[in-house]
């Protein structure tokens, strides 16, 4: 059925006139447009990423921050939130005092585990440089054995390590169990224990290392020029 602006198909909007063109969103006044012909198929849209601007670092010890950070959707409740700010005036107060709305910590254990997870393979992440996809993909392997209880009794610090191993050899950027450690708070030893458990609970496989995944790297970090590479590249293929 048509409309005079747009129609649905499927849950999804698109231009009657222009069904299969992409629709170019406008954050500023929260409209959808057809690229084709110009027409506003949706207003009011809803922009879930976090504010451009964050005040929480400032010295004035308040946070004037509108909104928190961006949903995410590993997280039970799509990590929504309400936070009560300071009362200001009598209406605020009862007659003893005592503020008349309170926030309650409502997270629960699951969700602050997660967190912190995600938190620690952010900042092991960030130490040795890795990119944004192999973070969100330790990230899903950390979610998938914490639901499905796979590793109990071992600590989340050594799952995260070796979620983080399992998604840079996923990714086809290995890195070695020795690199690994060195960003962690765990021992070489837990990291690969916990990487045989987690293959095997979750079912899932990695390709194997060679002398050609860590050459590369290694070469530009010795800041070899690329001829060099080249034939040692040859020399792998050869004797290899």
């Amino acid at each position: 059925m048509y409309n005079l602006f747009y129609r649905m198909e499927a849950n999804k909007v698109c231009c009657y006139a222009h069904p299969d063109a992409p629709l170019i969103e406008d954050y500023r006044a929260g409209d959808q447009i057809c690229s084709d012909c110009g027409l506003v198929v949706g207003d009011r849209v809803i922009d879930v990423g976090s504010e451009w601007r964050t005040f929480s670092n400032e010295k004035s010890g308040t946070d004037p921050s509108r909104v928190g950070g961006p949903e995410n959707p590993l997280l039970n409740g799509s990590d929504l939130s309400t936070v009560i700010g300071p009362g200001r005036g009598d209406a605020s107060f009862d007659d003893f005092g005592v503020s008349k709305y309170q926030n309650r910590r409502t997270m629960s254990s699951s969700d602050r585990a997660l967190i912190n997870a995600f938190r620690e393979i952010n900042g092991m992440a960030d130490r040795i440089n890795l990119a944004k996809t192999i973070v969100d993909r330790a990230n899903n392997l950390f979610k998938q054995v914490h639901d499905g209880k796979n590793l109990k009794g071992r600590s989340n610090d050594a799952i995260s390590s070796a979620c983080l191993y399992i998604a840079c050899r996923q990714e086809g950027v290995p890195r070695t169990f020795k690199e690994i450690c060195a960003v962690s708070k765990v021992s070489k030893k837990e990291i690969g224990r916990c990487f045989k458990l987690i293959l095997k609970a979750l079912e899932t496989s990695v390709d194997l290392i060679t002398t050609g995944d860590f050459m590369s790297r290694f070469c530009s970090n010795l800041c070899m020029q690329s001829f060099i590479l080249q034939f040692m590249s040859l020399l792998t293929f050869v004797f290899v």
